[in-house]
């Protein structure tokens, strides 16, 4: 039976940004702002997110040739696109000649609108209102004034599985993005509903360079989940793992 499905398909969150450093120290000392000097789609891997990149690239090198992706997608924030190449460069792929690497901005974090670079502090202090609308709405359809909801995310990314079922049906696909484009596409991929996959949010955040991944059965024609935010090629790199939410989040309902 002919497939529209890649035959493996790993989505993995970018490596730890100097966002996710700059969010965890604004949180703990309470400010309103998260310090960060980038615009979000600028802000660079942290050193310690260039280790984890490197430490998830040599776990697909030491793959069987047969086993290593053949098609990066990735989110065109420097992250994401700095984790792409590592990632590339560890596992000795090169774009063109081994993998196919592009750059799809419907990869792209989700937009925060008003709320951008705010703690959650911050949240609570500047709009209290908005607080309180996404305590009540939920994270799942609460729309920030410019930003986006997780729906809206969704809509974007089905799209994007479309143009994967479509031009790289059968291949072994690799998607580098952000720790809501991960959840969101696991919420596309396994079928889920607002319930669940708010109870998968609620259970921990995405580790930086996790992987979630999925094989084809030929039997069902459908994908199947294989590892869920997996992290061994990080311990068995030595390379600590971090979970902090991109910058800026306001609390989980």
């Amino acid at each position: 039976m002919e497939t529209s499905w890649p035959e493996l398909l790993w989505i993995a969150r970018h490596g730890q940004s100097a966002g996710n450093v700059a969010r965890d120290a604004a949180e703990a000392a309470g400010h309103v702002w998260i310090n960060v000097e980038h615009r979000d789609i600028d802000v660079p891997l942290s050193e310690l997110g260039v280790e984890q990149a490197i430490a998830l690239g040599r776990w697909f090198g030491a793959l069987p040739a047969r086993d290593r992706p053949q098609v990066v997608l990735s989110s065109p924030y420097v992250r994401a696109r700095e984790t792409a190449r590592l990632v590339m460069e560890a596992a000795g792929l090169r774009p063109g000649p081994d993998v196919c690497l592009r750059l799809d901005e419907r990869l792209r974090e989700k937009e925060f609108g008003i709320l951008d670079r705010l703690t959650k502090h911050g949240i609570r202090e500047k709009y209290p209102e908005l607080h309180e609308q996404r305590s009540h709405v939920g994270k799942f359809y609460f729309r920030p004034p410019g930003g986006e909801s997780w729906c809206d995310v969704i809509l974007r990314l089905r799209s994007l599985t479309e143009m994967i079922t479509r031009e790289h049906g059968g291949q072994r696909v690799l998607v580098v993005a952000h720790q809501v484009i991960v959840n969101c596409m696991r919420y596309l991929v396994e079928n889920l509903d607002e319930d669940r996959i708010l109870a998968i949010d609620r259970l921990a955040d995405v580790p930086n360079c996790g992987i979630t991944s999925y094989r084809h059965d030929r039997q069902s024609d459908a994908l199947v989940p294989d590892l869920v935010n997996f992290i061994a090629p990080l311990l068995e790199a030595g390379a600590p793992v971090t979970a902090a939410p991109d910058p800026p989040l306001a609390p989980k309902p």
